[in-house]
């Protein structure tokens, strides 16, 4: 496998594609079509620089698509993050996150930030092991706190915090 890479435009049907396939296994194909939704080709127009992507020999592998905050001079948010489940629990998003904290200090960030959904257990035990903070909400859901309503009617968030420089 190779280094991380800048993402590049080029690269969002392929990502796409990987979102339908990757998460086939757990939802629904619609379901699956739904949230390879969160990743609008725009993400990749305004911040291939800040995301990244692994590939070998048959194609993206994994990736992260982030960006520094333009209205937060030291942060940066990690919005989504996919790995070829063939190279789950091998270390892979942890590559992709320790890419991602060096350039993000190196850009003079200071902060990064992440969401999942209070039901996702594997994405908040993830987050934590690699050091993230679970941000206060306004209730508890099974001893996490949770924003309610954070994108939206009925779509709670657990919102994580990790100071990186």
């Amino acid at each position: 496998m190779s280094e991380p890479r800048r993402a590049h435009v080029s690269d969002h049907s392929a990502i796409v594609d990987r979102v339908q396939r990757w998460w086939g296994d757990s939802r629904t194909p619609a379901q699956a079509r739904e949230l390879s939704l969160l990743l609008p080709r725009l993400f990749l127009q305004f911040f291939s620089g800040t995301s990244l992507v692994l590939e070998d020999e048959t194609g993206i592998r994994a990736f992260l698509v982030g960006f520094h905050s333009p209205d937060d001079d030291a942060g940066a948010y990690i919005h989504f993050v996919g790995v070829d489940p063939e190279l789950r629990g091998q270390g892979t998003a942890r590559r992709l996150y320790t890419t991602f904290f060096q350039r993000a200090a190196e850009a003079g960030r200071t902060e990064v930030r992440a969401i999942t959904s209070p039901g996702n257990a594997g994405s908040i035990a993830f987050h934590r092991a690699m050091g993230f903070a679970l941000e206060p909400g306004d209730r508890e859901v099974g001893g996490l706190p949770v924003h309610n309503d954070y994108d939206g009617p009925g779509q709670d968030r657990v919102c994580f915090f990790r100071r990186i420089a």
